[in-house]
Parts: structure tokens; sequence; C-alpha cells
């Protein structure tokens, strides 16, 4: 899961990074797996009770409160400063609050922006759709190119009776694999960036962008072929044309202003990273621009779009325990991490992308990209050392990066804006597959993707 680009100021400051945290035990990594295993298993069994925001809070501050008082009683044991930079508790309340605001302000923004004149959800149009996300979302963010498309996306297959797999493979390329190019994309590589990295060092990872996406688009166009030509043909030929129909009305946007303040969003993000602001400073900037977008943008718009706040409510509920119950598991993962074992770049790239799928990838990529620092004798705090050359270390980097960024595709809880989509789409009336069901989906897609990008590249 990607904590979001806010936070990376306090990320890279590395929270309680001088303290020893390898003597943690490791039941205080249970209550994270245990809220794991909830999310999977209790929209299954008890599906009436878990459509409760309510009870999703419950539940994820029943697993997340006890761990968040444990952490906050080991950091008073070790004399740590309360500051948000070296208290674990805090440092991750902070980002928590960063997280949910960020998400908040491109949740607004976006949904006051209507883009009128539906299009028909045929392949070509949802391949193109896709494609348009896998380019923009290098340079608005991950979260922000997931948040602007697709909306549009689920009114064009409005009338599709098997449109899952659409929003399934819309996670993999625009809220994931598609922020690889640049560090606005992602967090990892914002922070590799605050870290050092060149600014247009990533856009070398082209050929891993391409391989993955392109992959990832002509096995959807084939899939979403065999889904449009089994639908029933009767209701398939009449419910298009009528969406066709509506698609001939002059193309137009509604709310275009809104753009500003996603542009206001982005010039945020990337001045947090080159100048020092007050505690707070980017957290109300967030607030700011949503409440400017909330107040500007007309109902009309917003009844337009579906527009309701249960989608955000649903991610605060559930990630408050998140952010608690996994403080455990990366601190003993950043104090172990040289006890792994990995040494090659094709180890880097599993590792980092194996706990980025569950874990904030953001603090997993600068864990591995300092093990790997450690191992070449090269500087944790200047990652800019990786490519010095005849060092040897560029491929590591890659591998890290490419690891953190793709395989948060694994999961609805890899990156920040997965669960986010899968929310809005629900509230579409999308039934989306289960958390071990969208597993199914990625180990069968992104896996063997994944595979060949291994013997490529690494």
């Amino acid at each position: 899961m990607s904590s979001v680009l806010m936070s990376l100021p306090l990320l890279a400051s590395s929270s309680g990074g001088s303290v020893d945290w390898s003597g943690l035990p490791m039941w205080s990594v249970i209550p994270f797996a245990v809220l794991l295993l909830a999310i999977a298993i209790l929209p299954l069994t008890f599906g009436h009770w878990w459509e409760h925001n309510k009870n999703k809070l419950i539940v994820a501050l029943v697993l997340g409160l006890p761990i968040g008082i444990f952490m906050f009683m080991e950091a008073s044991e070790r004399h740590l400063p309360f500051t948000l930079h070296d208290h674990p508790v805090l440092g991750a309340l902070h980002e928590y609050v960063a997280f949910i605001l960020l998400l908040f302000a491109l949740f607004a923004i976006s949904g006051g922006i209507y883009v009128r004149g539906t299009l028909a959800g045929t392949p070509t149009v949802n391949t193109g759709i896709l494609a348009v996300g896998a380019l923009i979302a290098s340079f608005v963010g991950t979260t922000g190119a997931s948040m602007l498309l697709i909306r549009p996306l689920l009114r064009a297959n409005s009338v599709r009776k098997k449109k899952v797999h659409v929003v399934v493979f819309f996670i993999f390329v625009v809220s994931n694999c598609g922020g690889l190019l640049t560090p606005l994309g992602d967090p990892p590589l914002f922070l590799g960036f605050l870290r050092g990295v060149p600014f247009g060092w990533t856009l070398a990872l082209w050929k891993e962008w391409a391989l993955v996406n392109g992959a990832l688009l002509i096995i959807f166009h084939f899939l979403d072929s065999h889904f449009f030509h089994r639908e029933d043909v009767q209701d398939k030929t009449s419910d298009l044309d009528e969406a066709v129909e509506k698609a001939r009305e002059p193309f137009g946007i509604e709310g275009g202003f809104n753009f500003a303040l996603l542009g206001g969003v982005i010039a945020v993000i990337y001045c947090s990273g080159q100048f020092h602001w007050p505690t707070g400073a980017q957290e109300g900037a967030m607030l700011a621009l949503a409440i400017a977008s909330i107040a500007l943008t007309s109902k009309e718009i917003r009844t337009k779009n579906q527009f309701s706040y249960g989608p955000i409510i649903e991610v605060a509920a559930l990630f408050i325990g998140i952010f608690l119950a996994m403080i455990p598991a990366l601190k003993i993962l950043n104090a172990k991490g040289p006890e792994l074992g990995v040494e090659s770049a094709r180890a880097y790239f599993w590792a980092t992308g194996a706990l980025s799928s569950f874990l904030d990838n953001a603090p997993t990529y600068l864990t591995f990209a300092s093990v790997a620092a450690g191992m070449k004798g090269l500087s944790a705090d200047n990652l800019s050392s990786f490519l010095t050359p005849g060092a040897g270390a560029e491929t590591l980097l890659a591998a890290i990066s490419c690891g953190a960024v793709m395989m948060g595709a694994n999961t609805y809880i890899g990156n920040g804006p997965n669960f986010m989509v899968k929310a809005i789409a629900e509230q579409s009336g999308v039934k989306m597959p289960s958390f071990f069901g969208y597993m199914g989906w990625s180990i069968a897609v992104l896996v063997p993707l994944f595979v060949v990008v291994t013997f490529l590249f690494f």
C-alpha cells in the first residue's frame, strides 16, 4: 500500500531510523495480518454487516488501536522524542492524515469534472481510456489519473453486463503500472528523488513501462472483445445503439476549472519535496483545494457524476487501522532487511514488490535501497551514488523502483488508489471481486508479466 506523496518528507527523515527495532516481538505483526484477512473474508461471510462503514471502522480500530498503544509504550521505553520525525505512532498518524487529505482532495476535485457526451463502452474505447491513463499517470500521479478517469470509464460501460475485468485492468494500468516514468507518478519514486535520484532518471525505465503496460493493454483488448461479443446480442445491440446515440452529443467538459485545482495538487506535491514547509502546511493546502472544489462546483455536476462521500469514508475507516497495525511490520522489515539475503537485482525486484503488495511501498523502497547501498558500499542518504559509473548498482535501483511501483497492483491495498477505485466501482453497481478474487486476477495476469520483466531486464 502506498502512502501518498504528501508524507514523503516525513518518510525521508526515516522517523526513528536510528533506533534498533529488531527486538520487536513477531506477534506484533499478527493484528495486521488479521486485519488483511478481515478485509478479505468479512465481505463474503458477513456481507450485509460489512456494508456499513461504521462496522469497518470498528474492525479497523479493534485491530489497529492496541498496536498503536503497544508501539507508543515501546517508544516511551526507548525515550524517543515526542515529535513527528522520531515517534513511530505520531509519524504513522501524520502519514494517515496526509494520505486521506490527498485522496480526499483528488476525490473531491475529480468528482467536480463531468465529461459530457457518453462514450460507448466498446473494446476500442475502453482500451483507449486505459492507454490515456497509462500515459498521464506518471505526470499527475496514479491517484490523480485514477480519480480523473474512473467515472467516465464506468459511464461508458454502464450498459455492459460483464465489466468487472474493465475495472480490474484499470487498477493494473492506471492506478499502478502507469506511474513508473517520473517521481510524480508514485510515492517510492518521489522518495528516491528526495534522496538524490535525478528527476529524469526514471524515464530510463521506459522499456519496463512500455512492456508491462503495452502487454496489459493488448491482453485487455482481447479479453474485453471476448466478453463484449459473448453478451446477449439483442440486449447488447439495443443498449449500445442507445449509448452510441448519446455519444453523438457534443463533447464537452463541465467544471473545467477543477483542472486548475488538480494542477494545484500537483504543484503542492512537487513543492513539498523542494522546500521546507512548516508542519501541517501541506495538509492544509490539500484541504483548501478540496474545499474550493466543493464550494465552487455546482451540485448539478456532482449529481451527474453520481458523486457521494461513501467511497472516501470507507477508505478512511479501513486505513486508520492499516496505518497503525503495520507499524511493527515496517519497523521489523527496516531492522532486519540486511538479514533477508537479498543480493541480485532479480531478488530485489521480487522482494521489494512482494512486500509492497501489502505494506507501504515508500518505506519498503527506502529499506531495500538502503540494504543495496550497504551491500555495494554506497551512500543510502544519496541514492545518486547508485548511478556512479563503475558502481554496478544502477540495475539494482531499477529493480527496486519497478518492484515497488508495479507490484502495488497485486492487491487492493497495494497502492492508495486501488481501494478507492474499487469503492467507486461498487457504488456504481459493479460487483467487484473479493480480496482473494482480485489476487486471483493479479496472479493470473500480472505475475507472468513480472516473470518476463525479471528475465528481460534484471
